[in-house]
Formats: structure tokens, C-alpha cells, sequence
């Protein structure tokens, strides 16, 4: 999950540093969540949406250990138009029998909407580090290509951008990534990549620029995204 932003004034603990601007803590974490950023062809995209919002999410974040799920529609003039994740308690959950009977044993629904599915990233992340809190209306996702990148710079570099709610890093696990049969394997690659939640679009743009300024990036390297919807685990024991 998200935190907390801590406002901290150095004199009294009030919400705001004295220079005005928000300091945004961030801690590490042993969360982890499953990442898939596809794009579909336009002639099934009305049945892929129906797919996902009606029992795909629901189905995943049913298994124990996952946490919620949010589903994100790319705004940019990138490939891949949809991406999903899917947050867990730890790693670990990629592991359980659970996740195990729900992966092996897809409903007919999945195995025709994975077939449809074109030019697709699916990766299982670590979430090492996050800040902040919220889920925003809209978000930037930044990928790394340098895997020594320092995560912990991106606090500084949002701390100032107005909207931002929070942020979280990404980290790909080799072994439990396994590719769907949409991804070119030839073309893979496996790379960091930063996640930030913020309240507009304005706002989800200077955060994509501070990003790409921070670690020398070149604009292709930043995806502008709005929120679709989210559940949680807790919404489906009500």
C-alpha cells in the first residue's frame, strides 16, 4: 500500500518545510504486484474491457495475498494502451498454490482475450521503495534502462511537483516473469520502472518531466496514463 506524505516544518511539526514545499517520505517495502501493459485490437477492445472489469480483476484480487488491483488506460502516443496491476503482500505470493490454480487454470473468457492480446509486457515487480499516498486520477510511469539507477532520487524529484500524491518503484523478478505469447521474447527486456500517482494530468506531466530530468531520459521513456477504476480485496468481503 501507499503512505503517508510527512509535511514536516522543522520548528512546530506542522504540515509544511519552511521553504513551503512538500517533503515527500518514502520507505521500503517488501510489497510486490503483477504488471501487464498490452495493447488489444481495436475490433475486440469492447469485449477485452468487458473481460477484465466483469471477472478478470475480481478473480485475481480474490486470491489471498493480493491486496488491490487498478486498471490504467495510456494516454500517450505510445504502444500498448491498457496496463493493469495488481498489488500483493510480498513476493511470495507468486509462489502460493493459490496463485499457482488460478494461473494454470484460466476460464475460457481469459484464454480468448490472452490470445487477443498484442505486443504485451507482463512482468512480476518487487516494490522496494515507496511514498506518499492515494491512488490519483491520473499517473506517469517512467521506465529505467539503467538497473543502478538510485530509486531513492526520485523523492527529491517529486517532493515539489504540485498534484503529486505518491510514487512507488518497480523492480522485475526473472524467474516469475513469465512472458505471455504476445510479447516478441527477442525484444525483451527487463528494466525498473517508476509508477507516480497525481491528481490531474497537468500535474502527472511535470512529474513525468522531473522524472526524465532526474535520470537524464529521453521523453519516449515516460507513459501518461488515466486511471480506470480500482478494487480492492477489501470490497469483495462486503
Amino acid at each position: 500500500m501507499c503512505i503517508a506524505f510527512n509535511r514536516v516544518n522543522s520548528r512546530n511539526g506542522s504540515a509544511w518545510s519552511k521553504n513551503g514545499f512538500r517533503r515527500m517520505e518514502f520507505h521500503k517495502s517488501q510489497n510486490a504486484q503483477l504488471f501487464v501493459w498490452t495493447d488489444i485490437d481495436p475490433a475486440h477492445e469492447s469485449d477485452f474491457n468487458k473481460w477484465y472489469d466483469q471477472e478478470h480483476m475480481e478473480e485475481r484480487v480474490a486470491i489471498e495475498g493480493f491486496s488491490w488491483a487498478r486498471r490504467y488506460r495510456n494516454l500517450s502516443a505510445t504502444a500498448r494502451r491498457y496496463l493493469a496491476i495488481y498489488r500483493t503482500e510480498n513476493i511470495q505470493t507468486f509462489g502460493t498454490a493459490a496463485y499457482a490454480q488460478a494461473f494454470q487454470n484460466q476460464t475460457d473468457w481469459s484464454n480468448t482475450n490472452f490470445a487477443r492480446m498484442a505486443n504485451t509486457s507482463r512482468r512480476v515487480m518487487h516494490v522496494p521503495l515507496q511514498g506518499g499516498f492515494g491512488c490519483g486520477a491520473h499517473a506517469v510511469l517512467v521506465t529505467l534502462p539503467d538497473a543502478d539507477a538510485d530509486l531513492q532520487s526520485a523523492a527529491s524529484a517529486l517532493a515539489e511537483v504540485d498534484g503529486v500524491l505518491g510514487f512507488h518503484a518497480m523492480v522485475p523478478d526473472p524467474e516469475l516473469s513469465t512472458p505471455l505469447p504476445s510479447e516478441d521474447t527477442t525484444q525483451r527486456k527487463l528494466e525498473n520502472a517508476l509508477l507516480v500517482d497525481a491528481t490531474h494530468a497537468a500535474a502527472a506531466q511535470a512529474a513525468g518531466q522531473a522524472l526524465l530530468s532526474t535520470f537524464n531520459l529521453s521523453d519516449d521513456r515516460a507513459s501518461y496514463f488515466e486511471l480506470m477504476w480500482e478494487l480492492r480485496a477489501e470490497d469483495l468481503k462486503k
